[in-house]
């Protein structure tokens, strides 16, 4: 069985609730679901959902590269987003980066995220062979 290399943002929220920026274990790499809140805590793009996903993408995107990774390894995201109607700016911009790699990819709308102000969050499986 394969170590498990596990790192972390420096995020409060981290520590406090007791979990992983990301994790990789072998060739798979599990991000967990990421909004758009910088390491200083402050929010990012409030009332504009497709600067939140750039950014939560971009936040990924360094962690991916901390455990030997980058966006092109991505094989499957999943976004949760509180306002389906705001699909096409979300799914726009999820393209800008993904429009290549197409990686599997899932968009459910939910009640709410932690702060009324993310309206997305983005979880990301990868897999570097």
């Amino acid at each position: 069985m394969a170590k498990a290399i596990k790192i972390g943002s420096g995020s409060v929220w981290e520590e406090r609730v007791g979990y992983s920026r990301a994790i990789r274990t072998g060739n798979f790499i599990e991000v967990a679901g990421t909004t758009a809140v910088d390491a200083n805590g402050n929010k990012v793009g409030i009332g504009n959902p497709a600067e939140q996903t750039r950014f939560i993408i971009k936040k990924a995107e360094k962690a991916l590269k901390e455990l030997g990774a980058d966006l092109s390894h991505v094989i499957k995201t999943v976004m949760y987003v509180t306002d389906i109607d705001q699909w096409q700016e979300i799914g726009d911009a999820h393209g800008e980066f993904f429009k290549e790699i197409k990686p599997v990819a899932t968009m459910v709308e939910v009640s709410r995220l932690i702060d009324p102000d993310l309206v997305v969050e983005i979880e990301f499986r990868a897999y570097v062979p």
